[in-house]
């Protein structure tokens, strides 16, 4: 890196200053240089100086020194000028923005985990992606998976990095922080992979944040994108599967984008056409008028098929019992549970009812 790009920089600083500009590695080694002569030269004793600085200028051995730390605040290299006096504190400063600026540039360029994540956030243009990917050797058209986490109740930023130990191909696979409760990972697979592996990967990061963290979380699952352009669609949908997930399947923690199902159609009606549905449905009383009992033995209906002996059986009453509330329940609603048609226009009728009522408490 330190050739090609710090290099570039030097020659547009020789342009503008008579003082020599270089920098020198974690191993004092020059590694480029306004004087092309300074180039392997060695200065193992700036770097014992300069390392602990932060954002310091440092005066040594006749030159003024400033470290350029990664995004761990870890030493990396320091740029330094001839001088130690006011005019060099200031060269060398400048020369820190240029050289800081170009080495955060070229990272963020050629980074797979930055151009993964620009990828999923639709920060890149589609052209680009294509071109990004051949310069990073990236296959584009490998099957991968993506897994939108979210923690709940409380986050740690320990999360990325025990995540990522379950993940050790950083070649092909990365967690990434998108916020503060959410994390992305996006996971090379083989073609042919089936719904229950993908949820079991996901079982396996919810356990393990669960047991090395002590974390909640929900976890939501995209289809899986057979090419690097897809992925910011299979994220989107990581997305929509926790959002639909948080208001018809509470009970879950792990959510398929493919095994929505009709929540998912609910999920994108306007809401105005969501009540106009409910008020053509429920024309002869308002479904408020349904109590809590008699709710639950709805629901336990669809669970058991429309089924009424085996309802019966699971409520412990009479089946006549049951008979006399699906009667009631008829008559206050005007459909017929016990018919095939009237029990799916109730069933997504207490779904619909059920999604408002979720953008009521927003």
């Amino acid at each position: 890196m330190a050739n090609s790009v710090f290099q570039n920089v030097m020659q547009q600083l020789k342009e503008v200053s008579e003082r020599v500009i270089g920098v020198i590695d974690s191993d004092g080694c020059v590694v480029s240089c306004t004087d092309s002569a300074l180039l392997g030269e060695r200065i193992p004793d700036a770097v014992l100086r300069v390392s602990g600085s932060g954002e310091q200028i440092i005066a040594f051995g006749g030159k003024t020194y400033r470290a350029i730390n990664n995004a761990m605040n870890v030493f990396e290299y320091a740029v330094f000028c001839a001088g130690d006096d006011e005019q060099a504190k200031l060269t060398c400063n400048l020369a820190y923005i240029a050289l800081n600026d170009a080495k955060v540039n070229y990272e963020e360029k050629h980074d797979r985990g930055t151009f993964i994540k620009n990828i999923i956030m639709a920060n890149i243009l589609p052209g680009d992606i294509y071109i990004r990917a051949k310069e990073l050797h990236f296959a584009t058209d490998a099957p991968r998976a993506v897994f939108l986490v979210r923690q709940i109740d409380r986050c740690d930023v320990a999360a990325v990095d025990v995540l990522s130990g379950l993940f050790p191909d950083k070649t092909q696979d990365f967690v990434l922080t998108i916020k503060e409760t959410d994390l992305a990972i996006v996971k090379q697979v083989s073609a042919d992979i089936t719904t229950e592996e993908l949820e079991k990967i996901a079982r396996n990061v919810e356990d393990t944040l669960k047991n090395e963290l002590f974390i909640k979380c929900i976890i939501g699952i995209g289809t899986v994108a057979g090419h690097l352009r897809e992925l910011a669609d299979s994220y989107k949908e990581a997305q929509t599967a926790i959002d639909v997930g948080n208001v018809f399947d509470t009970e879950k923690s792990i959510i398929n984008y493919e095994n929505l199902g009709i929540g998912r159609l609910i999920y994108q009606l306007p809401i105005t056409l969501c009540d106009i549905f409910l008020s053509e449905v429920f024309k002869k009383s308002s479904i408020d008028a349904l109590d809590q009992e008699t709710l639950f033995t709805i629901n336990k209906f669809f669970e058991n098929n429309l089924n009424v002996s085996e309802t019966s059986r699971k409520l412990f009453v009479h089946r006549n019992t049951l008979v006399y509330r699906l009667e009631k329940i008829k008559k206050i609603t005007g459909l017929d549970l016990r018919q095939f048609d009237h029990a799916i226009v109730f069933k997504v009728a207490l779904m619909v009812r059920k999604y408002l009522s979720s953008r009521d408490a927003r």
